[in-house]
C-alpha cells in the first residue's frame, strides 16, 4: 500500500518574531526599533504577509495528503520522503536552505513577499498552490533540474550547496592550502589567500557573480541548469612561497578542484550558512565538482 502525498511547508521565522522573542513584548520590541529610527509597524505588516502566505498554502494541500511543516532551523534533523512534494514559502535563499537535504523531490517555491525577493527560486504566488501541488506530482510538469555543487573531504564528509560552496579559515582570515585540478597535468600551487569560492549557475544571481563582475572575468557564467560550475580565488597573496597563477577557472562535469589544507584549520560552509560547515586540519584534502543530485524545481 502507497503512502498518500505529503506536502511539507518549509518556513522561517519572521524577523518581528526574533525580535518580540529577545525583548518580551511587542512593546518592548517596538521601543527598541524605534530607537534606532525604525518602525515596528512595517515589519510587523511582513510578518502578516508571510503567516497569511503560509496559511493560504496550507488551505491548499488536497485533502487526501498529509501535510507537515519544518522551520528553516529543524532542517538539519527533518527526514524528507521519497513520496513529499516540498513548499517552501519565504525568500529565495530559503529555498537554497532546504536543497542540500532533499533527494530528488519536487520542490515547489511560493513569494511570501512580492516585491522584496528577485523570485528567482521562489517564482510563484500563494494562490497558485492549489493548481500547482497536484502538477508537482505529474508527468509532464515542467520542472527544472538545478545544477548543485558538493565537496568531499578525504574523511568522506560531505557537502552539497544549491549556490555556491567557501573553502578558507574560519573569520574569512587567511588560509593555507595547496590547489590543482584534475586533469590539469598533477599542477599543484600553494597559496594563501581569503578562501576559495565555487559556484553554480543560480549562485552566479549572488555571490558568485560579485567576485565575477570585481574580476572582469571573461570566463562565461554558467546557467543554473547548466553542469559547469565556476571557481575563484580571493585575494591570493604572491609570496616566495605561495603563488597567485591559478585563480580561477570553470569545472565541467567530470572535473574537480582539489585543495589540500596546509594550517590547523579550514573549513567548508554552502550557501552562506557558516554554523552548518565542514572542518578540515593539516594534510586532509577536499574535492570540489558538480554535483550528482539535482534540485527539481516546479518552473
Amino acid at each position: 500500500m502507497s503512502l498518500a502525498p505529503r506536502a511539507v511547508l518549509v518556513h522561517r521565522t519572521t524577523e518581528y518574531e526574533e525580535l518580540v522573542a529577545r525583548h518580551g513584548t511587542h512593546g518592548q520590541a517596538a521601543f527598541f526599533l524605534a530607537s534606532r529610527g525604525r518602525d515596528i509597524d512595517e515589519v510587523a505588516e511582513r510578518h502578516h504577509r508571510t503567516r497569511r502566505a503560509l496559511a493560504e498554502v496550507a488551505s491548499a494541500v488536497p485533502l487526501t495528503w498529509r501535510q507537515s511543516r519544518v522551520e528553516r532551523a529543524d532542517l538539519d534533523r527533518f527526514l524528507f520522503a521519497p513520496e513529499d512534494v516540498v513548499v517552501v514559502v519565504g525568500q529565495d535563499g530559503l529555498v537554497a536552505n532546504a536543497a542540500k537535504y532533499l533527494a530528488g523531490q519536487p520542490v515547489l517555491g511560493i513569494d511570501s513577499d512580492p516585491g522584496r525577493n528577485p523570485g528567482v527560486l521562489v517564482r510563484h504566488r500563494p494562490a497558485d498552490a492549489a493548481a500547482l501541488l497536484p502538477a508537482a506530482l505529474a508527468r509532464g510538469t515542467g520542472m527544472d533540474e538545478l545544477t548543485m555543487v558538493e565537496a568531499v573531504a578525504d574523511d568522506t564528509q560531505r557537502l552539497v550547496a544549491l549556490n555556491e560552496i567557501y573553502l578558507g579559515a574560519a573569520g574569512h582570515q587567511t588560509a593555507r592550502y595547496r590547489l590543482g585540478l584534475d586533469g590539469d597535468g598533477g599542477v599543484v600551487e600553494a597559496q594563501a589567500s581569503s578562501g576559495v569560492l565555487v559556484g553554480t549557475g543560480t549562485g552566479a544571481t549572488g555571490w558568485l557573480r560579485s567576485v565575477w563582475q570585481e574580476r572582469a572575468s571573461r570566463l562565461a557564467l554558467p546557467s543554473p541548469t547548466e553542469d559547469r560550475l565556476l571557481w575563484f580565488v580571493r585575494e591570493a597573496w604572491p609570496s616566495p612561497a605561495t603563488g597567485t597563477s591559478l585563480v580561477a577557472g570553470e569545472l565541467a562535469v567530470a572535473q574537480a578542484l582539489s585543495v589540500t589544507v596546509e594550517s590547523d584549520r579550514l573549513i567548508a560552509f554552502g550557501d552562506g550558512i557558516e554554523s552548518d560547515a565542514l572542518e578540515l586540519t593539516w594534510g586532509q584534502t577536499i574535492r570540489v565538482r558538480v554535483c550528482g543530485q539535482r534540485l527539481r524545481l516546479v518552473g
